[in-house]
């Protein structure tokens, strides 16, 4: 069965951080991030606010029409991709930090270290995060997700990158087509994230797929 998708709008806002939210508490990243449980519960909503709000406004975000799951993606153009000669790039994690954990460097440090991996060159589309309502993972929703923007990738012979931040959207995100790209991100004391790239299929055909939980 398939799965009806549409582009969230600012009225949407607060579903895509209330599911980015409940799918990311337990996540390997968010636990570094916010090692504290109570604090995480507290403060990470305000960091996945942060990220729909940047997605919302420069981006696209595509809903799983009955709410259950979000992806949220950015085009980027070809180029130098990591804020170099743009102070305003530059200061986007420190100013992040500000706005959601002042005291908590983790906060900054993840941006920083993330942009220093994104490759550089070539245009792309970059798969930023997907949040699957926890009760609803395993039924293939992210594949659904993915594969739409994937299918205009393939059509328009344009690559696609992301971050994997845990082993099992690691092996759902090498299924449809994507490799590790350079060595993976090891946070400090923290787990791992895998730098994934895929080269466009012409007349790739899409199938419903094993289910993954994001």
């Amino acid at each position: 069965m398939g799965v009806a998708i549409r582009v969230a709008g600012e009225a949407d806002r607060e579903l895509v951080v209330r599911l980015l939210d409940e799918a990311f508490q337990d996540d390997p990243v968010s636990n570094w991030v916010f090692p504290a449980p109570a604090h995480r519960r507290a403060t990470h909503p305000k960091l996945m606010a942060a990220f729909a709000d940047a997605v919302l406004a420069e981006g696209r975000i595509d809903l799983a029409e009955d709410g259950s799951a979000c992806a949220l993606w950015l085009s980027v153009p070809a180029g130098n991709h990591d804020g170099e000669g743009d102070g305003e790039d530059e200061d986007a994690p420190a100013q992040l930090r500000a706005a959601v954990d002042p005291d908590n460097e983790r906060v900054e440090l993840i941006g920083r270290l993330t942009a220093d991996i994104h490759p550089e060159g070539r245009a792309h589309a970059y798969l930023w995060m997907i949040g699957v309502a926890p009760e609803r993972q395993g039924e293939g929703l992210g594949r659904a997700l993915i594969e739409s923007v994937l299918d205009r990738c393939d059509r328009e012979g344009l690559a696609a990158y992301l971050e994997a931040s845990n082993a099992r959207s690691r092996a759902l995100y090498e299924r449809l087509g994507f490799v590790l790209t350079g060595r993976p991100l090891d946070l400090p004391d923290g787990p791992r994230m895998w730098p994934m790239w895929r080269e466009p299929r012409p007349g790739r055909q899409t199938g419903a797929g094993a289910g993954a939980g994001d």
